[in-house]
């Protein structure tokens, strides 16, 4: 695959990652058997090995599980750690963490300091190459957030950070108060989620060299291949007909479905990172065809006219 720099920082990657949310199959811990952690291993290895070096995890991915899998295929696969770049997130609790607490989103210095220690745990590594704040904290002190990240960085436990599913206003009052540049912002993004190249989230990205990230930018699997739109979508008739202009145009490329709709992603100037979250190993390999795909700018807006459901104006 093709490589790029996430934003302004020294990290170097592929166009395209590897999301790990989905790879123990799973959301609670007690579920996970020995044969889905070793499942989730093989589908990081089936990365590692189709040459993904971005990985994304999160500290909510089943309870810490997915990190942990993360970190046992580290241990598996001699030089993987040397070879790429280790992404997590932090600032999302659950509802009874501690007892009697609600669901909640928490910036607070002491929860990202507390929260990075026990990532770096669970994958087994001294230090986490990209962390991100997982969802706007509408309590964030930004100042407070630049000292947790200050020591953070001191301590060498994080080289670079960036946000998730955060508004452009909530990044540039973020960042006034950083003193090193935030480098990516991963937001919901796909063919049937078109909101970040309206609402100045891409647009900023391009003003700021922010790299943003998009994660399920296959609708969860309904816009791949074999998938089916949901019977209860509120556009069902809108991504169907979609689905059918994907399958007429894919062939042109040489391309399925799942291929065509990353490469449409990647066409953007903002150099947008599709993850791919599935657990299929056979998947994960054929994602990377995307890469080499060239929409033209023809198809490009064939598709989005479809995606919108509406002509342009």
């Amino acid at each position: 695959m093709q490589t790029q720099s996430l934003g302004t920082g020294e990290l170097t990657t592929t166009r395209l990652s590897f999301g790990n949310m989905r790879t123990v199959g799973t959301w609670e811990p007690r579920e996970v058997t020995p044969e889905r952690m070793a499942a989730g291993i093989a589908a990081h290895v089936a990365a590692y090995e189709a040459g993904y070096t971005l990985f994304d995890t999160a500290d909510i991915y089943c309870r810490g599980v997915c990190e942990s899998c993360l970190g046992e295929t580290l241990k598996q696969i001699s030089g993987m750690r040397d070879r790429i770049v280790v992404a997590t997130k932090c600032g999302i609790r659950f509802p009874d963490e501690p007892p009697g607490t609600p669901h909640r989103f928490d910036f607070s210095a002491e929860h990202i300091l507390a929260s990075c220690d026990a990532s770096l745990r669970r994958l087994g590594i001294e230090t986490i190459d990209l962390y991100q704040l997982h969802r706007p904290d509408l309590l964030m002190n930004p100042p407070e957030i630049a000292g947790a990240f200050d020591k953070l960085h001191a301590a060498g436990k994080v080289r670079f950070f960036g946000v998730s599913n955060f508004s452009p206003s909530f990044v540039s009052a973020l960042q006034a108060h950083l003193p090193r540049p935030l480098i990516v912002n991963q937001v919901q993004m796909g063919l049937h989620r078109l909101n970040c190249f309206y609402d100045g989230t891409l647009d900023q990205c391009i003003e700021r060299a922010i790299t943003p990230l998009a994660w399920s930018p296959i609708g969860g699997g309904f816009l791949g291949d074999g998938g089916k739109v949901p019977e209860k979508h509120p556009r069902r008739e809108q991504m169907e007909q979609l689905v059918a202009l994907l399958d007429e145009i894919a062939p042109r490329y040489n391309a399925t479905r799942t291929q065509l709709a990353l490469a449409w992603l990647l066409k953007h100037p903002s150099r947008i990172i599709p993850i791919v979250g599935s657990s299929n190993p056979a998947n994960i390999k054929s994602a990377v065809a995307a890469d080499a795909i060239d929409v033209t700018r023809e198809d490009w807006y064939r598709i989005l006219v479809a995606a919108r459901g509406e002509k342009l104006p």
